[in-house]
């Protein structure tokens, strides 16, 4: 068996060109497997989706996390198929199982005071100031994705409806608002914009100091810049300036379906996620809100 094992791993770093690194990973994970059975199998034939729950069980309750189970599944079934292929086994016992489903981690965002205070003090007296404090006013007013921002053109603006025209993911365009700060900032920006402009026929928003248009990896340079100048504790990315605006919004109105169309969701599922409510605000929501949660002015006098 070990010698099968071998041939395998040979065929994934050399034909497969795979690294030395990952195949001694799935090498672990297979012998891991045979290992566990304590080599009670005489032929590959034997092996069955039971074995393999089984073992994928023990490493569970030895605290083994989701991802890492799931890799040892995954490293196991391309050996299963590759027995497969060469007709050692009728059929791979591993298809179909599944691992433990990971935990979904919630997005992480900012509070509304530490975010107001961050953006108000953003300098805005140089054209750079300007780009970078309107980009940052965008991400969080709009709640757009950083590739959307990149991709924005000047004809993206309408300044008559205060809404943004955005390309957003499998090449949807949705239009979303924009606030007051944003609006200032942006007609700041494009008078500053003039000062970056080396080619006329560059319809870029945001452009670098070459004139050329602002591109993913420059604006998160930017945003991790202002972020430590300013004191934030954590990194400031895109990502958090667009779950801080959801997170923000569904607090204040609750409305998801509202939530959803902002961020270019597909599914409703998706936006879910910002459901994540602080406990604190939740529950002065309820006992503001909800015609139980309050005492009886009699009831108060009782007590």
């Amino acid at each position: 068996m070990k010698k099968v094992v071998k041939q395998y791993c040979d065929r994934l770093l050399h034909e497969k060109q795979y690294s030395e690194h990952t195949v001694n990973n799935y090498r672990r994970q297979i012998e891991d497997f045979l290992t566990f059975n304590d080599g009670h199998y005489s032929q590959w034939s034997e092996i069955t989706g039971q074995d393999i729950r089984l073992w994928m069980a023990r490493h569970h309750r030895q605290g083994a996390s989701a991802a890492t189970i799931g890799l040892k599944l995954s490293s196991l079934r391309g050996f299963l198929d590759y027995l497969v292929a060469k007709k050692v086994i009728k059929t791979n016992p591993a298809t179909g199982l599944r691992g433990p489903k990971k935990p979904k981690r919630l997005p992480k965002n900012i509070d509304v005071d530490t975010l107001n205070h961050f953006i108000d003090n953003l300098p805005e007296d140089e054209p750079i100031e300007v780009r970078d404090k309107a980009m940052i006013e965008l991400l969080y007013s709009a709640g757009i994705r950083l590739s959307e921002l990149s991709s924005m053109d000047l004809d993206s603006i309408s300044f008559s409806n205060q809404t943004l025209r955005v390309l957003g993911k499998g090449n949807k365009v949705r239009e979303v608002p924009f606030g007051e700060a944003a609006h200032k900032l942006l007609k700041k920006w494009l008078k500053n914009r003039t000062v970056f402009v080396k080619d006329l026929s560059e319809q870029a928003l945001f452009l670098s100091s070459r004139g050329q248009r602002l591109g993913n990896r420059a604006i998160q340079q930017r945003l991790n810049y202002w972020g430590r100048k300013q004191g934030l504790t954590d990194v400031l990315h895109p990502h958090k300036l667009r779950h801080s605006c959801a997170t923000h919004v569904l607090e204040s109105s609750s409305d998801l379906r509202a939530v959803q169309e902002l961020l270019g969701h597909a599914s409703i599922a998706t936006t879910q996620i910002y459901t994540h409510l602080d406990f604190q605000h939740l529950a002065k929501t309820y006992d503001a809100a909800h015609p139980r949660a309050r005492k009886s002015k009699s009831k108060k006098k009782e007590d």
